[in-house]
This record gives structure tokens, sequence and C-alpha cells, in this order.
């Protein structure tokens, strides 16, 4: 898996995390969802339809970053903290400016 010391260099940190698409990858997969799944359930739970698969697909390969709205569902939906897909979101920019 992915860590901020693999994807980073040796800059770590007590509480380090993943890249938001790594965590939202790996908590479908531990779920059992596929991302079709996901986009379904985000939508439900949203009221939202507009969401499908290929933006969560992007979301997993880092292609995009989901805006705070899409992270209070996901928290909701994969039962992770707030504070974890921030700080995961804040990571995957991050990293993104580093390319």
């Amino acid at each position: 898996m992915l860590t901020r010391e693999i994807a980073v260099g040796s800059r770590t940190r007590p509480g380090d995390c993943l890249p938001i698409g790594h965590l939202i990858r790996s908590a479908r997969l531990e779920r059992g969802l596929t991302q079709y799944d996901l986009a379904d359930a985000l939508a439900a739970a949203s009221g939202n339809e507009s969401l499908g698969r290929d933006e969560v697909s992007r979301w997993e390969r880092g292609k995009r970053v989901p805006g705070p709205y899409w992270q209070r569902w996901l928290g909701v939906v994969l039962d992770l903290a707030p504070e974890q897909l921030r700080d995961s979101a804040r990571l995957a920019k991050e990293l993104r400016w580093q390319r």
C-alpha cells in the first residue's frame, strides 16, 4: 500500500495518511463494493444523481480530488472520519503539485 513515506520520500510525520484516491479504493474494497456500487451508494445517500462510476475512478486514480461536498458523503458511505478525508485530500493535492 502506498504511504506518504513511499510517495514523498522520507519526510514522514506521525499521523501521515494515504492520498485520498488510495484511501477511497482501500475503503471501498474492504467493504466489497465495486466502483458502480460506491457511485450508486453516494448518489442515494446524497440525493445527487450526477455522480457515476467514472468520477469514482478519477478519484481513485488521482486524476481528481473530491471536494468537501463529496468528502462528506464519502465519510458517510465508507464510514471514514472527516479529518481523515480532509488530510488525505490535502496530501493528494500536494502530490499532484509535485508532478
